[in-house]
């Protein structure tokens, strides 16, 4: 099906190629460096691994199957797919001129196109393919063009590869904007992958499978939610391989890379996991015969979900917590959430002019009106607050209008002695006439409520209680509430109850740290204060008492449950 974008309209109707309007920035695209363009080289034991874990394996009859690979850089799947098709061709008999409908890949940069090509093309004098037949080959088979603006004309058995991963500002704004048209995957923050996916998914017939190797942060971040309710639409995972740590790629790169097997149609089969395997060719061959072979040979190193993913909620594939994701599932059907608890959850301040609005209070040249003490993630490394000096210029009044220069002198002269600066920032060209304000807007009131403060990056649930002096910065997450008291809320959430259903939606850090942001914050279940007898809810404002015993009349939980709070 061609998707017509009402950019490409002529006054006949007639629908024209996005590449005629879109040239220079895909001229830009095609000549990038590789780091712009999202060049990973994935390392051969890995490659055959997923050739494996898809089923293009040459015992089957692949020159009658068709293998699509949307983005070949420098051949590590192509060449390989090619050398299993030539094997089962060769074992069946078939003639070379007979497989030129069996493979298509697709390459957008130049430079690695022409230099695969080269590369493919002496595989195939190496394997004895006549020179008229591999030219014939090579024309039918790669294509020099963007994968996500190609027609999609044709369907595949199979598409494997590692997408590029690319950020949405290193793409040209015409670009971006065309993709947007044709992707509804591309969401928020998404990067390029994910309408990789979204097309390759497309593609694929009845019953066919993708395999990809890239970022698995679409897995749980808000940006994935529209990918993860297409897969559960029409979709099944198969297979994850968690491959966080491990050296899956040919260079040492920041990532947090996972393997999915994902096939169309809806499936009652549940999908099997694995964590962190051994990069090494034998490692990965015994992890593929134990997830094709029978449930009993699992012995922990493959774990089956309970079901396959639903809608656009986060995927929690973590094997080696399953325990504690059935005890996380429990408590969501048995307690409401934070904030319906009566709970709220919020985020500190973004000023975009960190180096302007920032500084130590005392310094700050401006009224005792316009200016609020700070606090920071440094304030709350001891694990209670211990305030450092900073302050944060204040440009709202109460009612959320921005301060009048005339009655603010001193106000005045501080903004704009750094006018220039502040009115380049993104928030000041957006706002017409507001160029002073801060990306969120202060609430002083804030400031002087009691609160839970909750650093973003952390291994443990670091839950400090601010009395109601500071403004929260913001690196830090905040919990008020009118109904449960801080106290008792504080040793709740620090007793493992946080980390709990932070760790189990949250993406994971290097280091294994979590996000404590609000997203996942906001999942923690809790009963409401006035459900709690009241005999308990003494107990749990007495800081002498110990808070696991509390938790399990709470939670009504067993012995077996307390251990996962705390893994």
């Amino acid at each position: 099906m061609v998707v017509q974008s009402r950019h490409f309209f002529s006054n006949s109707t007639e629908l024209f190629p996005a590449e005629e309007f879109l040239e220079a920035s895909l001229l830009k695209m095609k000549m990038a460096p590789s780091e712009e363009r999202g060049a990973i080289f994935t390392r051969p034991e890995v490659v055959d691994f997923m050739l494996d874990l898809v089923g293009y394996t040459p015992d089957r009859p692949l020159w009658q199957l068709r293998l699509l690979e949307p983005s070949f850089g420098g051949g590590e799947f192509l060449l390989r797919a090619v050398e299993r098709l030539l094997q089962s061709a060769q074992t069946a008999k078939i003639a070379a001129n007979e497989l030129a409908p069996a493979i298509r890949a697709v390459e957008l940069h130049g430079d690695t196109f022409q230099q695969t090509r080269e590369t493919l093309s002496k595989l195939l004098r190496d394997r004895q393919v006549p020179v008229a037949t591999s030219s014939m080959l090579l024309e039918a088979w790669l294509k020099n063009a963007d994968f996500l603006l190609e027609p999609d004309r044709e369907a595949f058995d199979f598409v494997i590869g590692n997408p590029p991963y690319v950020r949405q500002e290193l793409i040209p704004a015409d670009l971006l904007a065309e993709y947007r048209l044709r992707y509804k995957t591309l969401y928020d923050r998404a990067d390029l992958y994910v309408p990789f996916i979204e097309k390759s998914l497309n593609l694929l017939e009845d019953e066919g499978r993708m395999c990809f190797i890239c970022s698995d942060r679409w897995m749980k971040n808000r940006y994935g939610g529209p990918l993860r309710a297409l897969i559960s639409s029409g979709y099944s995972l198969r297979y994850y391989v968690d491959m966080v740590g491990t050296a899956a790629f040919q260079s040492e790169v920041t990532a947090y890379p996972a393997i999915t097997v994902i096939q169309r149609g809806k499936s009652d089969e549940k999908p099997l996991l694995a964590h962190r395997p051994e990069v090494s060719s034998e490692s990965l061959r015994q992890l593929h015969q134990l997830f094709t072979g029978p449930v009993a040979n699992y012995n922990g190193t493959v774990s089956m979900l309970a079901a396959n993913p639903c809608g656009d909620e986060p995927w929690l594939l973590e094997s080696d917590s399953q325990p504690s994701l059935e005890l996380v599932r429990r408590l969501e059907a048995a307690f409401p959430t934070l904030e319906e608890a009566g709970c709220n959850v919020g985020i500190g301040v973004a000023t975009g002019a960190d180096k302007v609005f920032i500084a130590p209070y005392d310094e700050l040249d401006v009224e005792e009106e316009r200016k609020l003490p700070l606090v920071t993630t440094r304030d709350i490394l001891t694990g209670e607050v211990r305030w450092k000096g900073l302050g944060v210029v204040n440009p709202f009044e109460e009612d959320g209008s921005l301060a009048d220069f005339s009655a603010y002198p001193r106000f005045a002269r501080y903004i704009n002695l750094h006018r220039e600066v502040l009115q380049k920032r993104h928030c000041a060209q957006k706002a017409n006439g507001s160029w002073y304000r801060t990306i969120d807007r202060i609430t002083p009131a804030l400031s002087a409520k009691p609160k839970l403060l909750v650093p973003d990056i952390k291994g443990e649930a670091n839950i400090v209680l601010e009395k109601g002096r500071l403004y929260p910065h913001h690196n830090l997450y905040f919990i008020t509430s009118e109904h449960w008291p801080l106290e008792a809320l504080q040793r709740v959430l620090k007793s493992g109850i946080a980390r709990l259903f932070v760790r189990a939606y949250s993406t994971k850090m290097r280091g294994g740290c979590l996000r404590f942001q609000a997203q996942y914050l906001r999942r923690i279940r809790l009963p409401h204060w006035n459900m709690i007898e009241a005999s308990l809810q003494g107990r749990l404002c007495d800081e002498k008492q110990s808070v696991e015993p509390l938790l399990a009349e709470i939670y009504d939980l067993s012995a077996e449950d307390l251990p996962h709070l705390q893994s």
